[in-house]
């Protein structure tokens, strides 16, 4: 089994770097500061990314296992992507009182108005029933003076490429709500100097969540994509816990009228 594994780290050129490691820790207390220091950098880098292959690998695991990724894909989807926190592990894993804007991971930033955000977020494993995600977000909020808490997903270049007028995008959640609350879910495309925007409550049924956007009602110059962007808005969270176990963006043709 050693050697299996000595094999394995050779082919993906890991194994002289773990030599290095080790060569190193074995007297660590001869190593300058600043030295030891930028090792401590490095290994904490390579952590991070080791982490983040590592919840890519569960995840296809997980789709094998199923033969599933769990997205419910409609007809004629030509992209479809679960947003980085609920398939791959970010760090840190929690936050305690942010400030707006903070840096979630996985290209998520949360926003609030609040001057006093008595407030936690976390990533934590999803739960079995939940297909396909590996892990989700959980708000946990107390005293809060704002109007509103949102959390930002940047679009990858791959949901902007042949996109035109006739395409719906569509997100969709799963969410346990401990108090009833309104989420909102706002589409922002950037096509040259101008900024489309469209805003749709998120209709709940059993949990699931759903919110679709119709280009064909925009003034989007197909021909100047630069950037889009979605905002998930909760309204008055104060004294609330929300579970966010998946979210899923997806686009696909508008269907024949």
């Amino acid at each position: 089994m050693a050697s299996d594994r000595a094999g394995f780290f050779d082919r993906f050129g890991l194994s002289q770097t773990l030599k290095r490691w080790t060569r190193a820790m074995q007297a660590p207390a001869l190593l300058q500061t600043g030295d030891l220091s930028a090792l401590h950098r490095e290994m904490h880098r390579a952590r991070d990314r080791i982490d983040t292959l590592a919840a890519r690998a569960q995840s296809e695991l997980l789709t094998r296992a199923t033969g599933s990724d769990g997205i419910d894909r409609p007809d004629q989807c030509d992209w479809a992507e679960r947003a980085a926190p609920w398939r791959q592990k970010i760090t840190p894993r929690g936050h305690i009182r942010p400030g707006s804007p903070h840096e979630i991971g996985g290209g998520v930033i949360l926003f609030h108005d609040a001057m006093q955000a008595d407030l936690t977020v976390r990533q934590d494993p999803a739960p079995p029933e939940i297909p396909g995600a590996a892990f989700g977000l959980v708000l946990e909020v107390y005293r809060f003076d704002g109007s509103f808490l949102s959390l930002v997903q940047d679009l990858p270049e791959e949901a902007l490429k042949g996109l035109t007028l006739n395409h719906f995008i569509a997100v969709h959640l799963r969410v346990v709500r401990e108090q009833p609350i309104e989420i909102y879910a706002r589409l922002n495309v950037q096509h040259g100097p101008n900024q489309e925007q469209i805003v749709r409550q998120v209709e709940f049924r059993d949990g699931r969540g759903y919110a679709e956007f119709d280009l064909a009602y925009t003034k989007i110059n197909e021909k100047r994509l630069e950037k889009a962007w979605l905002d998930l808005i909760l309204e008055g969270p104060e004294m609330n816990r929300l579970a966010i176990w998946d979210m899923v963006l997806l686009r696909a043709p508008r269907a024949d009228v």
